[in-house]
């Protein structure tokens, strides 16, 4: 169920399916033939009709956002733009990699907001829309003269 990797849901198209189904159910339609004319099972329509009974066409229209709410404000998320865009060497690392731990640390500083070191590469591509492909570089060499592990390293190229 749900959607594959990475493919994320149309809110906007699922919207426009459940007012279609509300009006072809307002014209007398059955919930069978109203799900195969937009193309749901039988039991979305049926919920979908005990909503536009309950609380009309306002109760099938979409929700907010889902999900937990970001920690970063859109303000905080414009200050760390700028920071990142400043590169690391403006806050004393000698070399101009963006590690996950450097972002980590950047963000804390800034806002008090801790995060885990993997999740700041997904609050950045979310953020700044950076390509799936920005992932962290795996390299097995040294990183401020002090030997990795891997280290989880990351170039970003900013464009202004």
């Amino acid at each position: 169920m749900g959607n594959p990797a990475g493919v994320r849901r149309d809110f906007e198209a699922l919207e426009r399916r459940r007012m279609e189904a509300a009006r072809l159910l307002r014209r007398g339609l059955g919930q069978s033939e109203v799900a195969r004319a937009v193309g749901v099972h039988r039991q979305s329509v049926s919920r979908w009709a005990r909503e536009l009974c309950e609380s009309g066409m306002r109760g099938l229209r979409r929700a907010g956002r889902t999900g937990r709410p970001s920690k970063l404000s859109p303000v905080q998320l414009r200050d760390l733009e700028r920071a990142l865009k400043r590169g690391p060497e403006a806050f004393g690392y000698a070399s101009g990699l963006w590690t996950a731990a450097r972002v980590r640390d950047l963000i804390a500083d800034r806002t008090g907001v801790r995060y885990h070191e993997d999740h700041v590469w997904r609050i950045l591509r979310k953020a700044f829309g950076l390509p799936e492909d920005a992932r962290l570089s795996r390299l097995g060499s040294s990183v401020d003269g002090r030997a990795t592990s891997p280290a989880k390293v990351a170039k970003i190229e900013w464009h202004i």
